[in-house]
């Protein structure tokens, strides 16, 4: 049985020259069906960059907003909510003595 796996068939001159031409028209009728598959995927892809673009678009419209929004926050707190300076109650003052040594 090895010798079986192991023999390969030899093709005559007129045998080669005919799978060539098997081959050949193979391809040659699978063309079209490539050139076809070819064009769909490169309307996908522009369309999914188009859609990236897009999106992209959309995100930094809303982190500028977002800024805005944020900023226009934050300077009417700062005018309003003006904390006032720090001080220590009188009678943590006097609570607070340090050790002579």
């Amino acid at each position: 049985m090895e010798n079986q796996h192991n023999e390969e068939k030899v093709f005559t001159p007129e045998e080669l020259e005919a799978k060539r031409k098997e081959m050949l028209k193979y391809y040659t009728d699978s063309t079209p069906y490539l050139k076809a598959q070819y064009e769909h995927e490169e309307l996908l892809m522009k369309i999914d960059e188009v859609r990236f673009k897009r999106t992209n678009l959309q995100m930094q419209y809303a982190m500028l907003m977002d800024q805005m929004q944020n900023g226009s926050e934050e300077e009417e707190e700062d005018d309003d909510k003006t904390p006032p300076p720090y001080s220590v109650p009188e009678e943590e003052t006097l609570a607070r003595k340090l050790k002579k040594q």
